[in-house]
């Protein structure tokens, strides 16, 4: 007979939203039952935003040495230990696991049960040996990798991102499926430790993306050797002796490439499966689970956070999802989620980082539009760190509305958060341009754009005529 648990709040996943939205209700002293029947932590801690930025943090350093000779000091091209690589990755999962762990979350007054979860009616949700009847649940299970209906597929070993960090070798010749952010993050990741590098992509890689700044990032990353095949749709892929061999179409042609190792990452599929959601009334779709801006399900009980909704998949989406659910639930407010100054950073080198609406979508809304930009060049920080690729670019209403932003290069991802901030607060364009930054930092690149948008300011012949009768009085 199972044992009858009754929290208040019962959360289904333990990756980042789960774990914040736990963390979160526990804090405020309701009784929180957590589910969780893999690694604590989930994809993001265990197999995604932490090993990939661990590894791209190791790649980097190779090439740092490779490239040293410009600031004058001579270095050659560096030894790699991927035995050490790997457990330089695994060391760093296993120094942020803590912070996950059952132990802290039990001390946080969280009752964790290690086990799978399965609804039996709409208010009860079965988890070993436990059945749990909540006042609220809170569905945070995640997603997991999606493997395309590509022929002869399931006849070739591949990676995924749940396996390729368990590598501990040189991986001769890597063809990637999927030209996303990890697709790409990944491919230069394994070039610059030494392996050869294709990436095949269906579509436009980095579709997303403001199609200026990804056509920056892909010279750059074609430029270091990596081959990015765009607009190449798979027909099958097959065994070739001891290879792989990727056979595709472009423009009507049909190509083929050969490789030792394949990585497939064309994107991520909603984790619903086992979840028995029929029993409990919640509607869903191979995009994920249906909720209202609110985060709730056709169950009045249950919410959704994170990528299991499918709305925006991003780690920092789902804790702000576990925000928007704890207000609803605990304090009934009438929180609703805002997806449209959320940003989201591609950690290749250089950074591509947006926030808002990029050109094309901005211009299909509103027409007439300001797009302000600065080069990286033109930065004296950029220059003395000889980071000078790349270039801000914002995107404002004729009368100066921010309605997004854009950044290539070094640091994209920490100078986004001026413009996330900025639209999330309303602030103007005046005010960016006013704010005083700290010389010479990479920052002023950011003041600057917002300066552009004035420029014709300057050359206005009535403020000229102005500033010369001005000038004639002492």
């Amino acid at each position: 007979m199972p044992q009858l648990l009754t929290p208040d709040i019962c959360v289904i996943g333990a990756g980042s939203g789960g774990l914040s939205a736990a963390a979160i209700a526990a804090a405020f002293g309701v009784s929180v039952v957590l589910i969780e029947r893999g690694p604590m932590g989930g994809e993001c801690l265990n197999t995604g935003c932490v090993p990939s930025k661990a590894l791209l943090a190791a790649a980097k350093r190779a090439h740092q040495i490779r490239d040293a000779e410009k600031f004058g000091i001579r270095a050659g091209n560096p030894g790699i230990d991927h035995k050490a690589v790997a457990a330089h990755v695994a060391g760093v999962v296993a120094a942020i696991a803590p912070n996950d762990s059952v132990e802290r979350f039990n001390g946080l007054g969280v009752d964790v049960i290690k086990a799978s979860a399965r609804f039996v009616s709409p208010d009860t949700v079965e988890a070993g040996e436990y059945q749990i009847k909540a006042r609220r649940f809170v569905i945070a299970t995640g997603s997991i990798p999606l493997i395309p209906p590509i022929p002869v597929l399931d006849r070739v070993p591949f990676f995924t991102n749940e396996t390729i960090f368990q590598n501990t070798h040189r991986l001769p010749q890597l063809i990637i499926l999927g030209g996303g952010p990890a697709g790409l993050e990944l491919a230069q990741a394994h070039k610059r430790l030494g392996s050869e590098v294709t990436v095949v992509e269906a579509g436009k890689a980095l579709s997303r993306d403001d199609d200026e700044l990804r056509q920056h990032l892909l010279d750059r990353l074609r430029d270091e050797g990596i081959r990015v095949q765009e607009n190449a749709r798979v027909e099958r892929i097959e065994p070739f002796g001891n290879n792989i061999r990727v056979v595709f179409a472009n423009l009507g042609r049909t190509y083929s490439i050969e490789g030792t190792h394949l990585l497939v990452a064309v994107g991520r599929a909603p984790a619903v499966a086992d979840l028995n959601l029929e029993a409990a009334g919640i509607d869903y779709s191979e995009r994920g689970i249906q909720v209202s801006s609110g985060l709730r399900t056709s169950n009045s009980r249950v919410y959704a956070i994170g990528d299991v909704t499918g709305e925006v998949n991003l780690t920092h989406a789902a804790n702000y999802h576990a925000s928007i659910v704890i207000k609803n639930a605990l304090f009934r407010l009438p929180a609703r989620a805002d997806h449209s100054t959320i940003p989201w950073v591609t950690f290749t080198d250089p950074e591509v980082a947006h926030v808002g609406l990029t050109e094309d979508a901005a211009r299909a809304r509103y027409g007439k539009l300001a797009i302000l930009r600065w080069p990286y060049a033109e930065n004296d920080r950029a220059q003395a760190e000889r980071e000078t690729s790349g270039f801000v670019k914002v995107i404002a209403s004729r009368g100066g509305k921010i309605l997004g932003a854009g950044i290539v290069g070094a640091q994209a991802g920490e100078l986004i958060q001026m413009w996330s901030l900025a639209m999330q607060k309303g602030i103007s364009l005046k005010a960016m341009q006013s704010i005083v930054v700290p010389y010479p930092t990479l920052s002023e690149m950011n003041k600057r754009a917002a300066l552009n948008y004035f420029a014709p300011t300057a050359q206005n012949p009535i403020l000229r005529r102005i500033i010369g009768l001005l000038a004639k009085f002492r």
